[in-house]
């Protein structure tokens, strides 16, 4: 059974005529997000390094532009687009509880051992 791709980016607003165009134009708008990390990691904008719910500025950013690639690395060059919403969901939710598993983890022993340090003692024993 043949299956004809979707030779369209950014939910269709840029369509293109071959797969060979298309896969250079996810790889141009990959490359200009990392340059745009990567000016922002270099030149760390003072205007970005207040804080927002908790953290910098300038990492919610890396945070966003960071998700914003991988979903395009994941729609397009895993073929994601062309899957069944189930098997989407699937995925994406996984993805979803785990990094949420994830980061409470991390935020859970961070504190932890920021206590351990800060006070000089252990505060609870698992």
């Amino acid at each position: 059974m043949a299956h004809e791709h979707k030779l369209e980016i950014f939910r269709g607003a840029l369509k293109f005529k071959s797969n060979t165009q298309k896969i250079w134009g996810v790889l141009i708008f990959l490359t200009i997000v990392t340059v745009i990390e990567v000016i922002l990691g270099i030149i760390k904008p003072e205007i970005l390094m207040g804080q927002v719910l908790g953290m910098k500025a300038l990492n919610w950013i890396f945070i966003i532009l960071t998700i914003v690639k991988a979903y395009y690395i994941t729609w397009d060059f895993m073929h994601m687009r062309d899957e069944t919403p189930g098997l989407r969901r699937a995925v994406v939710w996984t993805g979803i509880f785990l990094i949420a598993y994830l980061v409470f983890i991390l935020l859970q022993e961070g504190g932890y051992v920021f206590d351990v340090y800060d006070n000089g003692y252990i505060k609870r024993d698992f």
